[in-house]
């Protein structure tokens, strides 16, 4: 394993895990499944970054695609529940 330093992608790392934080603190103060889904979904991109940074010598692209696309269909079923949930 190879360790790739890049600031981007270390600043994306450490703020998705900020979000991942604070979407888990929501989620428990509130139970609202929202901030549950978008939390799991940045820690996806969190697993996607540290993939990144820590590449190794084996292609991990096809791993990526499925992890983010992963964390985009989180993203998506977050939000639609977040326009169409009725709170009755």
């Amino acid at each position: 394993m190879v360790f790739n330093w890049s600031p981007i992608i270390a600043l994306n790392l450490v703020l998705c895990i900020i979000v991942l934080i604070l979407g888990f603190l929501s989620y428990s103060r509130n139970r609202n499944q929202v901030p549950l889904y978008l939390s799991i979904a940045f820690g996806l991109f969190g697993i996607s970054h540290l993939m990144e940074l820590f590449r190794g010598r084996g292609n991990l692209e096809c791993v990526l695609i499925v992890v983010r696309l992963a964390a985009y269909v989180l993203v998506i079923v977050a939000l639609y529940k977040a326009a169409f949930e009725t709170n009755a």
